[in-house]
């Protein structure tokens, strides 16, 4: 059967405990967790704040067993260096299954009910995506039925939806939002607009204020003209060239890539550099948001292969671009292969932090746009 939503009694009974948990921030360091994020400004679909933060990935796939909750160490590190922003990219694998759809798992979504006050907690808004809705992913393997083909697909990924839109209802945009549907692929508009406007009707249906975004297409690189009318922010990517970001990375077939340097020579005339960057990544967006779309950078970061020093080069052209934009971002990812914590770069000097391993230059890089 379907997992009953929690009265605003158990809800404030969860939350009161979670609250309660508040007290492992005196262990988290004092001299390194400075003042939670600052206010910002009302986000609306047609402005968005410049929120900056990263993705965490405890629900990102489904793990044998069940997945682990969201740590409140990482809400407590991020506020407290200054970030105000996390996006959980999660798999609906995790509290639920192609098999059972419309059943749901309590336990795994009582996490992100943690996930939602940790938030609260410490100053940083949270913003759900679906990377893997019934019906689509962008990464292996592929689901039973095609989210843009299927319609008890579509209508799962709505019934899905709905049930955040009403978990989750009166909570302000401020704290909270929706990411519809990580990296469509490169899809004809009218279908996109078909799957999308579908989804933004079943959590209007139950939370007609909810900020709702929208990836855009051919995986978050093009804008979504079409959606326009619906009223909803857009989340671009910041991952090219992809000869920098990915640099031996095994899901990309880049064995034969050359070793990367910024500005970046593919060939004669081929030349990825600054300008370049705004041309292809930032101008098509800017052109979006004249027409009252918000913009946000939801994806970004250097693989560990990549040379540091390039690495950093090249985030901070990016970061710089994003900056004079007025846009925010949420690095992929917090801890792990892109991150500043606990990356396995090899030519890192390393500063042991709470029993991970930080990478001081490039936390201090990207706290300073």
């Amino acid at each position: 059967m379907n997992a009953p939503l929690p009265t605003r009694r158990q809800f404030l009974q969860r939350t009161a405990a979670v609250t309660a948990t508040c007290m492992l921030a005196k262990t988290l360091g004092a001299a390194e967790i400075g003042p939670v994020a600052g206010s910002r400004p009302e986000p609306t679909a047609a402005k968005l704040p410049r929120w900056r933060g990263f993705n965490l990935l405890e629900k990102f796939t489904a793990r044998k067993g069940g997945n682990p909750p969201f740590a409140e160490s990482d809400f407590a590190w991020i506020a407290g260096w200054g970030f105000d922003f996390v996006r959980l990219p999660m798999s609906y694998h995790c509290w639920s299954s192609p098999e059972q759809w419309l059943t749901l798992r309590e336990g795994e979504l009582a996490h992100i009910d943690q996930a939602v006050e940790f938030g609260r907690q410490y100053g940083v808004h949270v913003n759900l995506n679906f990377h893997r809705a019934p019906g689509y992913c962008v990464n292996p393997p592929a689901e039973p039925l095609d989210l843009f083909a299927d319609e008890a697909a579509l209508e799962a990924a709505a019934f899905h939806w709905a049930h955040f839109a009403r978990r989750y209802r009166g909570i302000p945009n401020t704290r909270l939002s929706f990411d519809l549907l990580n990296e469509p692929k490169d899809l004809p508009e009218d279908l996109y607009f078909h799957v999308v406007q579908r989804l933004v009707a079943a959590i209007r249906a139950e939370d007609p204020h909810r900020l709702i975004i929208a990836d855009g297409l051919k995986y978050g690189t093009k804008p979504a003209q079409n959606l326009v009318p619906l009223g909803i922010a857009q989340s671009t990517r910041g991952y090219q060239p992809m000869q920098v970001s990915h640099y031996k990375a095994s899901w990309m077939k880049s064995q034969d890539w050359a070793e990367p340097t910024w500005p970046l020579t593919l060939k004669p005339g081929n030349i990825w550099d600054r300008e370049r960057l705004h041309r292809e990544n930032i101008a098509p967006w800017q052109a979006l948001e004249k027409q009252g779309v918000g913009v946000h950078v939801g994806e970004w970061g250097a693989y560990r292969y990549t040379p540091h020093a390039v690495a950093l080069r090249w985030m901070q052209t990016n970061l710089a671009l994003w900056r004079d934009a007025g846009w925010g971002w949420a690095m992929w990812n917090f801890r792990g292969d892109f991150g500043p914590l606990d990356s396995k770069r090899s030519d890192v000097p390393y500063e042991t932090f709470h029993g991970h391993q930080l990478d001081r230059a490039m936390l201090e890089m990207i706290r300073a746009y």
